[in-house]
């Protein structure tokens, strides 16, 4: 029987934002006897979700549905100043774990456009993190998603307009969009530093270094995950064929048809487990050879929240 070779991208699964913001979530339960809420899903995965609920973790979508006073975690993907107030006026106990790398995309968008700037917005409309950013400044921010969008764009006065993207963007598609922005805005600002995170474009790097070589590609991460839905459209820009997957048991069978080599990586919420479990699935039809393909090494980590700390 022929042997199957599994070219394993590397970084993969979660990163340091991801890391922390389902720490304080454990750490809370372990450490109140009261209920957590967490308003919307703490990271974008359907298992960190339902581990975290049997172990007593109610997720909720706004915050009408968690009584006054209790206490409630922010996702990592972070919140409008709207939502913030309306906590405060509930008298809730808030427990901040939105990723830093969110936090400073927050802190730029109130910079620019209190220095008067229409602020352009790269990223995809209705995710949490891009509602959370415009809400900082919603009156002076708008949303391009598209080249196109950049074209159909007018602004109050081109000469002073900044830009920020959502952290979990396709790099290329962003490059594209940005060279359209300066294109049309001579005087365009921004942030010194990319706001896509590294994490995102190290797992994309890591993707399109084996995606060529890959009859098929498979992409450990939930539906509403943008980093990992980001990583599949990549595989089939290298003409791969590649599936998003939750875990092992949405393989079918039928993906590997002639299939030798395999490419296999998670999306940054995606738990490490998962694609071993995927391997071991792989394993069930037949031999394999696990080739990690390690481009760099992550060593970012973010402290936890002082009110988590000090608790």
């Amino acid at each position: 029987m022929t042997t199957r070779t599994i070219l394993l991208a590397s970084p993969r699964s979660f990163c340091a934002g991801v890391e922390r913001a389902i720490e304080v979530v454990e750490q809370l339960l372990d450490r109140r006897s009261h209920p957590v809420y967490v308003r919307k899903q703490i990271v974008h995965n359907t298992h960190v979700v339902a581990e975290l609920e049997s172990r007593g973790a109610v997720f909720v979508d706004e915050l009408d549905a968690v009584p006054d006073g209790a206490t409630v975690v922010f996702s990592a993907h972070g919140v409008s100043p709207a939502v913030r107030s309306e906590a405060d006026r509930r008298g809730l106990d808030v427990i901040d774990a939105t990723c830093p790398l969110v936090t400073k995309v927050h802190a730029e968008a109130r910079r620019y456009a209190a220095r008067g700037d229409t602020v352009i917005l790269i990223g995809h409309a209705g995710h949490e993190e891009v509602e959370g950013t415009m809400g900082e400044a919603l009156d002076r921010t708008v949303l391009v998603e598209t080249v196109e969008d950049v074209a159909r764009l007018e602004v109050e006065d081109p000469s002073r307009v900044s830009y920020l993207t959502q952290t979990t963007l396709a790099v290329d598609e962003t490059t594209a969009i940005l060279d359209a922005l300066r294109n049309k805005f001579r005087g365009l600002k921004g942030p010194a530093e990319a706001d896509i995170c590294y994490a995102t474009t190290n797992r994309q790097e890591a993707l399109a270094a084996i995606a060529e070589e890959s009859d098929l590609v498979l992409v450990v991460g939930s539906t509403n995950s943008s980093n990992s839905r980001r990583l599949v459209e990549l595989a089939h820009k290298h003409g791969t064929p590649a599936y998003l997957i939750d875990d092992a048991s949405g393989v079918e069978v039928d993906w590997l048809a002639g299939v030798r080599v395999i490419g296999l990586t998670a999306g940054a919420s995606a738990p490490p487990r998962l694609v071993a479990g995927v391997i071991d699935w792989l394993r069930e039809f037949g031999p394999v050879e696990v080739v990690e393909r390690e481009i760099t090494q992550e060593t970012i980590h973010f402290t936890l929240p002082s009110t988590v700390r000090n608790s």
